[in-house]
């Protein structure tokens, strides 16, 4: 059923078209270069300002992590270095990440690890487990850490021979949707089967895992991240693509099915409807990118176009519309349901897009069918410099307010937390140089989660594949 203007124009009246940020994810606006729009967004607040935060960042004699005064860091996992339970090195290039109560007071965590094309191109690919094997060619896939009371840690393979694990999402039912990043078909690399599927891992039980199928229902493209509606049971995904720019799609799923665990993967491939979102504005002109808006509180009308061939045979999916058909947006990242809709993160726009800025977050209200831009980030102007964020990536809502996001931007990169008030202040810098002195380059921080316990934030350095845990003095941040 589309959105009619009429009912876009009700629906504009009860949201509030110039809305001041509220929530979590309002306070992402305090980031540097944020383009406020209301005289309640607190745009350019001082890191750390009115007891916010936990102060500077004090230098990591190991060179690794930057943490505030009180706080500590454990290595879980670090490629090259730490074993599988079978004795293998842990895979390298670790990503998306959740965590999961485990048996006897232990946090399961799946982390995927983002591995693109043959294995022979990697040093530690995702080990080849026998009956956990979806192609043997490929490199990538996902291990299950097992953090136990008293530090003990475990290893193994949750699922393996997938390609591009980037991000995905954890489902009301206790299991992990890996998303593979790619479109490469078989043949290409020597892959032995297409890519560009979700796979789902279950971190508890392994025999669940055994001989992987993707979901095919939800379309091949290169997937991003994925959310769950728990109440209507559609599914919302993510693609990080250009030339051009990726889509938002969403999921139906076919009359009387009912999630739960294992229930995905015995779907048809033609299950349910896989939609491309389109936006119009109050006046019903069609909205072509997302970086078009440039003012916070930004509402778009949705609509939902279906998708012609979801396992794109011959064409890839974004590619399948006409102009006028889909909106687009460069680097739909990150997505996480919170207050009855889904937040969408577009880490950034470039020369590919409309108008350049270095992130924005939206929320897309299904009951109204609306999205509303929440954050918009200016370009920042020297990435090399401490203080300015940019390019907010994989983000996760803390226990203790706020959000904590992931940075995958230019130059130094960060954890860092936003308050409800609308402050910023960091909470991690990486310090490990994979570059060189003269031109030092320091790697994206993702799969940032807190254990459920909420004591524990484990997060990752991509490169070379660090999982770390931190833990410290938290404290409520206040309004």
């Amino acid at each position: 059923m589309s959105l009619t203007r009429r009912d876009f124009a009700r629906t504009s009246a009860i949201t509030g078209a110039g809305v001041a940020l509220a929530g979590s994810v309002g306070a992402l606006a305090s980031a540097p270069n944020a383009l406020a729009a209301t005289e309640t967004d607190v745009a350019g607040a001082a890191h750390g300002h009115g007891g916010v935060g936990y102060g500077p960042l004090l230098p990591d004699p190991d060179g690794i992590l930057a943490l505030p005064a009180g706080f500590r860091y454990r290595v879980v996992t670090y490629s090259g270095r730490t074993r599988l339970e079978s004795g293998e090195f842990t895979p390298s290039n670790h990503d998306g990440t959740a965590a999961f109560d485990g048996p006897r007071g232990a946090t399961l965590l799946v982390n995927n690890h983002e591995l693109a094309g043959p294995r022979a191109n990697w040093k530690y690919p995702v080990p080849l487990t026998e009956g956990l094997v979806y192609d043997p060619a490929a490199a990538g896939g996902c291990t299950v850490v097992e953090v136990r009371p008293g530090g003990h840690v475990a290893e193994w393979v949750g699922i393996a021979g997938t390609a591009t694990n980037c991000a995905g999402g954890n489902t009301p039912w206790g299991t992990w949707l890996t998303c593979e990043e790619t479109e490469d078909k078989a043949g290409a690399g020597g892959f032995t089967k297409d890519h560009g599927y979700v796979f789902e891992v279950d971190p508890e039980d392994r025999r669940a895992n055994r001989d992987p199928k993707p979901v095919k229902a939800l379309g091949r493209y290169a997937h991003e991240a994925v959310v769950v509606d728990p109440k209507r049971g559609h599914l919302y995904l993510t693609e990080d693509a250009s030339n051009p720019n990726g889509l938002l799609y969403r999921w139906t799923p076919p009359e009387h099915f009912h999630h739960g665990r294992g229930k995905l993967r015995t779907l048809a491939d033609d299950a349910g409807t896989l939609q491309a979102f389109k936006c119009f504005d109050s006046g019903g002109k069609f909205v072509d990118d997302l970086s078009r808006a440039t003012k916070i509180g930004t509402v778009y009308g949705v609509d939902w176009a279906d998708v012609p061939d979801r396992d794109a045979r011959t064409t890839s999916v974004r590619k399948q519309f006409t102009t006028g058909q889909v909106t687009r947006a460069r680097k739909l990242e990150g997505m996480w349901w919170g207050d009855g809709g889904v937040y969408i993160v577009s880490s950034y726009a470039r020369a590919e897009s409309p108008v350049q800025h270095d992130g924005s977050v939206w929320f897309y209200d299904p009951k109204r069918r609306t999205l509303t831009l929440k954050v918009r980030i200016g370009v920042n102007p020297d990435p090399s410099v401490e203080g300015d964020f940019d390019g907010p990536d994989n983000i996760t809502v803390s226990p203790y307010g706020g959000l904590v996001i992931a940075e995958d931007g230019e130059g130094l990169q960060h954890l860092f937390g936003a308050t409800d008030s609308g402050r910023t202040y960091p909470i991690a810098r990486n310090e490990l140089n994979i570059g060189t002195a003269d031109e030092p380059e320091y790697s994206e921080f993702t799969g940032v989660t807190f254990a459920p316990d909420g004591r524990t934030l484990y997060a990752n350095i991509q490169t070379p594949g660090i999982m770390l845990a931190i833990t410290g003095p938290w404290k409520r941040q206040g309004r």
